[in-house]
């Protein structure tokens, strides 16, 4: 058995060094971090990301540049990153953790694996867009959309309320992705917002009328080709297909439910600095540069479609205007993913 465990441990050191993380070394110091000659953040870190790759891979280029600080991004979605980092613990190799999404963060906190993030990338987010706790921050935001066949539905017969989309008129007619990250977000702010009695009542409703596709862009598309009137999606899958060719949302526009309704809910991209961190001063200078002018310019002039938050830098000028949604009010440190995981389950959603 001892011979065995040697092995195990020598192929985990292998592994460790073939991800190019030593240099990160083991353990759960939280203090630990590299300079530089000129007293500077210096090093390495590793980032698990489970944003955009090519958003990620746009913002890790512009910082490795203008720092000299090495990123190793390990990629996944929000609810394997963070279980992930949750198994790991203290020993996790994580340096930083990035999501598309507010729960999964909220998920981490709650296990009390984030260190406090630097005063100073805190004030550069307004206080909307990051939990109360400022344990991490926001990095970018997206918001809940009905994607409609502007063929079949004219905006008068457009639901009033998300709520409506559980109502009998709307049997067979809308789409969703239940089993992804961003429509659990819509109904984690559903939760938070209306009650867990309000939330089953509308996911049993939501049950019984809606169409499950695999992805948000598959259920847009969906939409496009008349398979169904409209999906319940997030906006930037629009926006993105617009700027390509625009063959999968040519028949489509997006409804925005405004007035403080659930389905007006923006959801918090977050950015967080784990304790593990062997680097802290270079994981903490990465966050603070993606949320910081140049970071946000990368959303505001590229094609992601996500909305800038930091540093009062304006979004990409094609979408509609973030003070214009009217979004909800929603903490992002109290969106439950364990508890909208249950109640999706119990109605039959998962």
């Amino acid at each position: 058995m001892k011979i065995r465990t040697n092995a195990l441990a020598g192929i985990a050191l292998a592994a460790s060094a073939a991800l190019g993380l030593s240099a990160c070394g083991a353990g759960t110091s939280t203090s630990g971090s590299t300079t530089g000659a000129d007293g500077k953040p210096a090093g390495e870190i590793t980032v698990y990301n489970a944003q955009h790759e090519s958003l990620t891979k746009e913002w890790v280029d512009a910082f490795t540049a203008e720092t000299g600080i090495k990123v190793t991004l390990r990629q996944g979605d929000d609810t394997e990153m963070s279980n992930q980092i949750i198994q790991e613990g203290a020993a996790s190799r994580a340096d930083v953790f990035l999501t598309e999404n507010s729960p999964a963060m909220a998920q981490v906190e709650n296990a009390g694996l984030f260190a406090d993030v630097d005063k100073a990338t805190v004030d550069q987010v307004p206080a909307e867009f990051r939990p109360s706790t400022n344990k991490w921050t926001g990095i970018a935001a997206r918001s809940t959309v009905l994607v409609y066949d502007k063929t079949k539905l004219s905006a008068d017969k457009l639901p009033k309320s998300m709520l409506d989309l559980a109502k009998p008129e709307w049997k067979g007619k809308w789409a969703a992705s239940p089993s992804g990250a961003d429509f659990q977000a819509i109904v984690s702010a559903l939760l938070e917002l209306k009650g867990e009695a309000a939330t089953e009542e509308w996911l049993k409703g939501m049950k019984g009328n809606y169409k499950a596709y695999k992805g948000n862009s598959t259920a847009m598309k969906a939409v496009n080709a008349g398979e169904v009137d409209a999906a319940l999606i997030y906006h930037y899958y629009y926006y993105g297909d617009q700027a390509k060719t625009g063959e999968n949302s040519k028949n489509v526009t997006p409804f925005y439910f405004k007035n403080q309704d659930p389905g007006a809910f923006v959801s918090v991209s977050g950015g967080g600095v784990l304790k593990s961190s062997k680097n802290a001063a270079a994981a903490q200078a990465f966050l603070k540069f993606i949320t910081g002018k140049k970071g946000q310019e990368v959303l505001q002039k590229g094609n992601s479609f996500e909305y800038a938050v930091g540093s009062d830098v304006p979004s990409n000028d094609k979408l509609v205007p973030l003070k214009e949604l009217q979004a909800p009010k929603v903490d992002p440190a109290k969106l439950n993913s364990a508890k909208v995981t249950e109640l999706m389950t119990k109605a039959g959603l998962l």
